[in-house]
């Protein structure tokens, strides 16, 4: 590898796919409807998937929690009480910016190496989702403190 690149730890299909199966299995025992989308390290879709009965706004919901947790690595629930603070409230301004409880960063031996996004239930059904989902697949749920805003 060069002085030029990085490597990036990033989940795999395999991984993601499990994620959705048990964010599925958790959301049927909550009685809702979902959408959960898998993203990359770098925020990208890599795993994805609507329920029958699910809304369609369910879906770009889904993969933008996703994307807002992967991108500094905080659960979108806490970003939504940053976004609170005018000296960052511009941020919420992103057009992907998602900071609505119901999504997770995935990390791996102290890596983010992707984004789990939940969109049906309200907002603290989907944080039950991805959390359940996190657990079953091994993924410890993100702490909640530390902010980098």
């Amino acid at each position: 590898m060069s002085n030029n690149t990085i490597a990036m730890p990033s989940i795999g299909i395999a991984a993601a796919e499990r994620l959705l199966d048990a964010a599925f299995h958790a959301a049927s025992a909550l009685g809702i409807e979902t959408a959960v989308a898998v993203t990359d390290a770098t925020g990208n879709l890599r795993a994805f998937r609507r329920g029958d009965g699910a809304p369609f706004l369910t879906v770009d919901v889904a993969i933008n929690k996703a994307w807002t947790a992967a991108s500094y690595g905080y659960p979108t629930h806490v970003w939504n009480d940053y976004v609170a603070n005018p000296k960052v409230a511009p941020l919420a301004n992103l057009p992907r910016m998602m900071p609505v409880g119901g999504g997770y960063a995935v990390v791996e031996a102290g890596h983010v190496i992707g984004g789990i996004g939940v969109s049906g239930g309200d907002y603290q059904q989907d944080q039950l989702v991805c959390e359940a989902a996190l657990r079953e697949t091994g993924f410890a749920v993100a702490a909640e403190t530390a902010a980098r805003t």
